[in-house]
């Protein structure tokens, strides 16, 4: 009888487990970080950066999900808000580079300047696997800011 009883345990598991797992560490995609952008370009437009930001730091808000997270830089490369790392607010990142050299935040800066919007390609600590991936964000420029959120490609 409990063998029967774990053996019909382990086949639940066997079917449910795996598309649980599989969603918990699922990466966010383009289209969602694109629509997170603009969801949060469309809050600092209307409601300025006193109200937008404390929304935007919130980890608990609607401005993270996942291994989404929205973050803001200004124009001269400093982050004024930031979803799941509230360390790097206040912190001109201007000057850093990614694992390949590159002085990607210059990037996004000069295409916010130049385009107002697209996507920048670079790598970054994953919060959820806390490893350095490959990263795409898509940026916006609203007022005097940059309001960004990246996928992972890992």
């Amino acid at each position: 009888m409990l063998r029967t009883f774990t053996s019909i345990a382990f086949a639940i598991l066997m079917l449910v487990g795996p598309p649980i797992a599989a969603t918990a560490m699922a990466n966010g995609t383009p289209d969602q970080a694109k629509a997170m952008v603009e969801k949060a370009a469309k809050l600092l437009a209307d409601e300025g950066s006193d109200k937008a930001f404390p929304v935007i730091d919130d980890p608990k808000g609607p401005f993270v999900d996942g291994d989404l997270y929205v973050f803001v830089l200004n124009l001269q490369g400093t982050t004024v808000a930031h979803g799941t790392n509230k360390a790097l607010i206040g912190k001109s990142l201007i000057n850093i580079k990614d694992a390949d050299g590159k002085a990607f935040v210059q990037d996004i800066i000069a295409l916010g300047k130049d385009k107002g919007e697209g996507w920048v390609d670079y790598k970054w600590p994953d919060p959820v696997t806390k490893k350095v991936e490959a990263k795409s964000s898509f940026i916006k420029k609203v007022g005097d800011y940059i309001v960004g959120c990246g996928v992972y490609k890992g």
